[in-house]
């Protein structure tokens, strides 16, 4: 008997011990990529549309919505006329984010995944599906709270129309009828314009593609109008102090705007989709930016100095600043610009989530049927409809904006890995293998570089939000800078094909210092959220992905050269 009982225990400490080193193989392995000289377009795969207006016009889309016209003036009550400055901060440090992304846009340009699939290939498995997850609870949250205020602003412009004046229940449209003391929130309006734009990227990304280049050039065309109008109602006394509440504010104000410009992520996952994306992703992402930037900044002078800052209302403040200025045609002009914004970010939103899933699907990562490309529509149909009804019953029965506290982890996140990835890729000794043994000691002493510079960030992070005196945030600073000029000096880096982000490892390095530091400007809720879900990630990966993950280098292919049809 006891005998027996020894063989028991012997055999489940065996299968344990092979179930784990099962796991950490799999979780370890990285995604090789095969170059060649054309793309797969098979009738199983998606269809290339997508120009470089369009591709612009996709990241302005996503980025600007009806924060133009609520965060310009909720962050100006703050840091005053200075708000201008945050913008062109938090800009910038968007600017050398983007130029991580166009690198790696143009290095894998023939296939979707934007920052899983770079984190696949840099790092490994179980890093490209916990940066899909954090990636993707932002995305369906921000879908269906972007869908409660798209509601909201309908139902607005639809009392205009005098019969309807004062006539919509709340549970149509404005906000939602509670029940269970707030635990659910019932609103119709949101799935239903949920269900239209998904029927609208279903059609194909050509249809999808128009109703988002007319919506954001009506949004763009709207801005400009409000801008040079309110040029002339421009106070510049109101501009005088220009920090009053210190240089801290602005710097403050910086890290809330960050999340302004988010979107040009967007731009990288239509790759497979892009007519010619190793020359029109880079363009497509930094031009978005560059034109989002000169939007903000004009709304902000604009703003600022039609209305003292400390004047500016909470909910609406451009909307009530043209009021004030007896320019009331100018408001509705802002109300259906916010309309046309929330649109096309949705819309945009809807679309990257589904490519993602796309991707996901066919590595294994999840259910094969994510996968699947209509052959006619060439659209992932399923993985759009999943994302779809994700959104929907979120936005129809919770309401959501008491979430929007734990969002932008998956951003910081993501944009951080990317980073990461531009500096690893550029190693002369990543083979993808790193077989030897001097390879491996090499890559991992990188990858401890970078790893200190994030901890760095958020150290320095938490020390700025609790207050700490400067010379200790010196200290995390010099330790991340130390860190970078290891990655400098004791790695050796080649030359990328197609677009080049300058300086590496600086520019990256730089990014998540930053990124993280913003990570550290967060809700605690954000914090165990990040945690909660990391486990769960995990827990998913450990039960269902790894016995279905198929990184195999033969079943993806990317080019270095656009093919000569698409050249022309």
């Amino acid at each position: 008997m006891a005998s027996t009982m020894d063989d028991s225990r012997h055999k489940d400490a065996t299968s344990s011990s092979t179930c784990f080193s099962h796991f950490c193989s799999s979780a370890l392995r990285a995604k090789t990529l095969k170059s060649s000289s054309s793309a797969n377009n098979s009738s199983d795969g998606l269809i290339r549309r997508l120009g470089v207006f369009d591709l612009i016009l996709l990241g302005v889309g996503a980025s600007i919505g009806a924060g133009i016209f609520v965060v310009t003036g909720t962050v100006a009550r703050d840091a005053g006329p200075g708000v201008t400055i945050s913008f062109i901060l938090a800009g910038a440090s968007c600017v050398l984010n983007a130029l991580c992304y166009a690198e790696l846009a143009s290095r894998f340009p023939a296939i979707v995944g934007g920052a899983y699939l770079y984190a696949y290939t840099a790092f490994n498995e179980i890093t490209a599906f916990l940066v899909f997850m954090q990636l993707m609870l932002d995305y369906h949250i921000g879908a269906a709270s972007i869908a409660r205020s798209l509601a909201s602003y309908v139902a607005t412009i639809f009392e205009l129309i005098p019969a309807l004046k004062g006539n919509i229940p709340p549970w149509v449209g404005h906000g939602g009828q509670e029940f269970f003391g707030g635990t659910l929130s019932i609103n119709i309006l949101a799935p239903i314009l949920l269900a239209v734009l998904t029927v609208i990227l279903c059609l194909g990304v050509g249809e999808s593609s128009a109703v988002n280049s007319f919506m954001t050039a009506a949004k763009v065309v709207i801005v400009i109008f409000v801008i040079i109008v309110g040029s002339f109602k421009v106070d510049v006394d109101n501009w005088s102090p220009f920090a009053p509440n210190g240089v801290k504010h602005i710097f403050t104000g910086a890290t809330v705007v960050f999340f302004a410009y988010v979107g040009f992520d967007a731009v990288a996952n239509s790759a497979e989709e892009s007519k010619r994306p190793q020359r029109d992703l880079p363009i497509g992402i930094l031009g978005s930016l560059l034109v989002c930037v000169v939007l903000y900044v004009g709304v902000c002078l604009v703003i600022t100095g039609m209305v003292p800052y400390n004047l500016l209302g909470e909910d609406a403040p451009l909307s009530e600043a043209f009021t004030s200025k007896g320019l009331k045609y100018v408001s509705i002009l802002i109300s259906i610009g916010a309309v046309a914004g929330l649109t096309t970010t949705l819309l945009v939103g809807l679309y990257v989530q589904s490519r993602l899933y796309l991707g996901l699907g066919r590595d294994g990562l999840l259910p094969s049927i994510f996968a699947k490309v209509h052959p006619i529509r060439h659209t992932p149909i399923h993985s759009q409809i999943w994302v779809g009804i994700v959104a929907a019953v979120l936005g129809g029965l919770f309401n959501v904006h008491i979430l929007s506290h734990i969002l932008s982890v998956g951003s910081l996140t993501g944009y951080s890995v990317v980073a990461a990835c531009v500096v690893t890729l550029r190693w002369k000794n990543n083979t993808g293998n790193r077989v030897s043994s001097k390879c491996i000691s090499t890559w991992c002493e990188g990858v401890l570089c970078i790893f200190l510079v994030a901890c760095c960030g958020f150290a320095a992070g938490v020390l700025y939000r609790f207050g700490t005196h400067f010379i200790v945030m010196i200290v995390a600073v010099v330790i991340a800078i130390m860190a970078c000029a290891a990655l400098c000096f004791r790695q050796a880096y080649s030359d990328p094909p197609g677009f080049s982000c300058p300086w590496v490892p600086i520019v990256p390095s730089v990014c998540i210092f930053f990124n993280i530091f913003l990570f550290a400007q967060l809700h605690y809720e954000a914090w165990i959220r990040f945690i909660i879900l990391s486990i769960v990630s995990v827990g998913i990966y450990a039960f269902y992905g790894q016995y279905h993950a198929n990184p195999r280098s033969d079943e993806t292919i990317i080019y270095h050269m656009a093919p000569e049809e698409d050249r022309h």
